[in-house]
């Protein structure tokens, strides 16, 4: 079958970091699925893993933590699927990746697709509804379905791939006013689309940018990135009592600064589940079906805003490249072999 890996870590600018390569087709066993890949997308960690992760001597690595596509047979164990329905789905980063025409997959972190969507659109999703999701309602505990009009949520960097689902979770699904940040003009309007009430600009400080729009603290805060370089502005701007929750990887984050105002401080990382094997795993199913549901029923809608190409190295290596760049909006998604 075909498929794209690296052999060895590599920088943006190296030639031929990603390559087309063929593998032998992977069977289905226990809980596994295996699935016909149509559409993936390119997420921040597949950056980072093809940056610096090394393969075992003579493999290939295979990257893709994003796909949505058709079960093409079964392990024995498998409940929740049978061959030819129709599905979207994150993967688990300790596996290989779904840059290959056939993927194994465990059925419990897999959702049925929506049926509004085509396969591209549906790949936009997986990855970044399930660490959103499991952010503002597993992570900060803002109560999923309520409409409580509590408080306020800041949301650093709006029009990334996470912050652009984050942002309709929270302006749909919750009663709290939505802040989210960006910098330009096309983010700043693709933020504004997602639903957010307010944006403000992450280049000033993001206290004084609240500020400014008359609002003193927030009782929520979703650290996407840059959290080390806005840790003094988020001490300031967290309200007592509030919870904070990065996804990240800053070199440091000191959590001294905010134990004066009894701050929780949490990370989210949604291959926990599945690393862990933990006994609730099955809620990323639960998770994606919800996902799918709310799209069907108009209240999502897919964050993708670039049908990228067919998959192949070369197509990849220009969404990697893009995604690098920092001027990425919403997702990248490529279709076919």
């Amino acid at each position: 079958m075909k498929a794209i890996g690296f052999y060895q870590p590599a920088p943006i600018t190296a030639d031929e970091y990603l390559l087309d390569i063929e593998l032998p087709t992977p069977k289905a066993t226990g809980r596994d699925l295996l699935v016909r890949v149509k559409a993936v997308s390119v997420n921040p960690v597949d950056v980072k893993v093809r940056a610096s992760a090394k393969p075992e001597a003579g493999q290939a690595r295979i990257l893709g933590w994003d796909a949505a596509g058709v079960v093409e047979a079964v392990g024995p164990d498998v409940t929740l699927f049978r061959p030819g329905d129709e599905v979207f789905y994150a993967g688990a980063i300790n596996r290989p990746g779904t840059n290959a025409e056939l993927h194994l997959v465990d059925e419990r972190i897999v959702g049925p697709k929506p049926k509004s969507l085509d396969f591209t659109e549906a790949a936009a999703l997986p990855l970044t509804a399930l660490t959103a999701w499991e952010l503002l309602f597993d992570r900060l505990g803002v109560p999923h379905g309520r409409k409580n009009g509590g408080g306020a949520l800041l949301l650093v960097n709006g029009a990334g791939g996470v912050g652009s689902i984050l942002t309709q979770l929270a302006r749909r699904l919750t009663g709290l006013t939505v802040i989210a940040t960006a910098s330009r003009p096309e983010t700043k309007k693709w933020t504004l689309e997602m639903g957010a009430h307010h944006v403000i600009d992450h280049k000033n400080p993001l206290d004084e940018e609240l500020s400014s729009i008359g609002i003193s603290n927030v009782e929520y805060v979703a650290g996407l990135t840059a959290s080390d370089r806005h840790h003094g502005a988020l001490a300031k701007a967290i309200a007592p009592q509030g919870r904070i929750a990065l996804i990240d990887d800053p070199k440091a984050f000191d959590i001294v600064p905010f134990k004066r105002k009894s701050v929780s401080v949490g990370w989210e990382l949604m291959f926990t589940r599945s690393i862990f094997q933990t006994a609730d795993m099955i809620e990323q199913h639960r998770i994606l079906a919800e996902v799918a549901a709310l799209v069907d029923a108009g209240v999502l809608r897919t964050t993708l805003t670039e049908r990228a190409g067919r998959i192949d190295a070369a197509t990849l290596r220009k969404v990697h490249a893009k995604l690098e760049s920092g001027s990425a909006i919403g997702k990248s998604v490529l279709t076919g072999f």
